[in-house]
């Protein structure tokens, strides 16, 4: 099984910044595609951006420009750096891997527990 633990949300004022980061752990034998995912109250979750094993990224309208997703292979770690915050960005965020578990282990799509991001005066 892979593991996924996020980090860094918090409460910032608009305009403000802050770097999540989402680490894997367990048998892991692949991390493919990695992503953050966000879920705000009443509303459906909703893809922030993604990126894949070579570093190719692709993100949501509503975040291009003040967001960036990156990865460190080496330590199974995704990171989503977030600037210009709004309040709109309000959520939980989640991040998610595309990974294969163990040499003979299937592949599948695991889960973070995720993290709160308030944006507020």
């Amino acid at each position: 099984q892979v593991q996924l633990v996020e980090s860094g949300g918090g409460l910032v004022q608009p305009g403000g910044s802050l770097r999540l980061s989402c680490a894997a752990s367990g048998s892991i034998f692949a991390i493919y595609a990695m992503a953050w995912y966000r879920q705000a109250p009443g509303k459906q979750r909703e893809l922030v951006a993604t990126i894949t094993t070579g570093g190719s990224t692709n993100y949501a309208d509503s975040v291009k420009g003040r967001f960036t997703i990156s990865r460190d292979n080496a330590k199974n770690t995704v990171y989503l750096q977030m600037n210009s915050l709004k309040p709109e960005d309000t959520a939980v965020y989640s991040c998610n891997a595309d990974a294969r578990s163990g040499v003979l282990g299937s592949r599948n799509d695991y889960w973070g527990q995720g993290t709160q991001v308030t944006v507020s005066l």
